[in-house]
């Protein structure tokens, strides 16, 4: 059960500012010490902003990875990065995300960071303030930017290899203090409706299984969002009844920029899960008002009871303007507490 009726939460990253932007693209100009500033600097900005917007959950923007899973190749052994793809120019889609090559046996000896992450999180955070939540790609979604060769012949070979990594980096976190983890495994969400299913449940287990029962653990299910676009045929059908197996305390669906298709798949879920649902479509500049999210809430609720349910943006905010993420949280915000004060529940953090 949810630790609060109809929560508030987003799923990890938050819009970088245009400083950072620069300042990443130009990276070689700075020395350790100025990237580390940078990088509190912009952590302290998406706090700011998300606990002005009145979220229950925040996280730290994953504002130090210049990219959801981009900055965590460079903790990886055995790879050649490639620093910029074939395609470069014309309209955006994922074939501009460039793909890295295997040189040696796979390992990351050093961790990928997220630990550090969180405890930057927790010093630039208020006491007694909203809960604070780490994000952790998956391995299978991980091993998409790394090309076979003959010692890893396939996606498979490498998900194995990158998987131990991950579960130790989940340990980690929760030995670090950390109490609320989302594992993301879109590629899983993505190719669901073409590959073996029961596998990728399999995959995720192992992956999570030294974390179960020790934090909240959920993980977010989308479609793709690389410069607001998807990447695959947008169902979910194709992956339950097997994905009702994730264990996991909640799974994140994204509903808002699918028109809410398939909601009455929550029901299913809310059987044994809490139900995260998109209530803010990220690809889109069409700003939700408070109204609208009530009504979108009120919906929810007639597939699934409030202990139950949670609320966030469709996806991660990366690829959406800071101007218009401010707005939709906010609002975001306003609508779930409409429907809570309706239904005589606390409007506070």
């Amino acid at each position: 059960m949810q630790p609060i009726p109809l929560r508030t939460t987003v799923i990890g990253s938050y819009p970088f500012p245009s400083w950072l932007i620069f300042a990443s693209e130009h990276i070689e100009q700075f020395g350790p010490t100025d990237i580390v500033e940078m990088q509190e600097d912009a952590v302290s900005i998406a706090v700011k902003d998300q606990i002005a917007a009145g979220l229950d959950v925040i996280t730290d923007g994953e504002q130090a990875r210049f990219d959801f899973n981009l900055s965590f190749y460079a903790f990886i052994e055995g790879i050649d990065m490639e620093v910029r793809s074939n395609r470069v120019w014309g309209p955006p889609a994922h074939d501009q995300r460039g793909k890295h090559s295997i040189i040696g046996e796979l390992g990351v000896p050093g961790g990928f960071g997220s630990i550090r992450e969180f405890e930057r999180l927790e010093s630039l955070s208020p006491e007694n303030g909203p809960v604070l939540k780490a994000s952790l790609p998956g391995p299978y979604t991980l091993s998409g930017r790394i090309m076979p060769n003959s010692d890893y012949p396939d996606r498979w070979a490498i998900t194995e290899a990158l998987l131990p990594h991950v579960r130790d980096e989940l340990i980690g976190l929760v030995e670090a203090g950390c109490t609320e983890i989302t594992v993301d495994e879109p590629s899983m969400s993505c190719y669901g409706y073409k590959e073996d299913t029961r596998r990728f449940v399999d995959i995720f287990n192992r992956t999570v299984e030294g974390v179960v029962g020790k934090c909240r653990l959920s993980t977010h299910l989308c479609f793709g969002n690389y410069k607001g676009h998807a990447v695959s045929l947008r169902r979910y059908a194709p992956l339950f009844p097997d994905f009702l197996e994730l264990a996991v305390d909640e799974i994140h669906l994204e509903m808002a920029s699918r028109e809410y298709s398939e909601l009455e798949i929550i029901e299913e879920v809310a059987k044994t899960k809490d139900v995260c649902v998109g209530v803010i479509d990220v690809k889109s500049y069409f700003i939700e008002s408070p109204e609208l999210i009530a009504e979108n809430v009120r919906r929810c609720l007639q597939h699934a009871p409030a202990e139950r349910l949670s609320f966030a943006p469709d996806c991660g905010l990366s690829q959406t303007a800071r101007w218009a993420t401010e707005e939709k949280l906010l609002n975001m915000v306003e609508g779930v507490h409409i429907v809570r004060k309706e239904l005589g529940l606390p409007t506070s953090n």
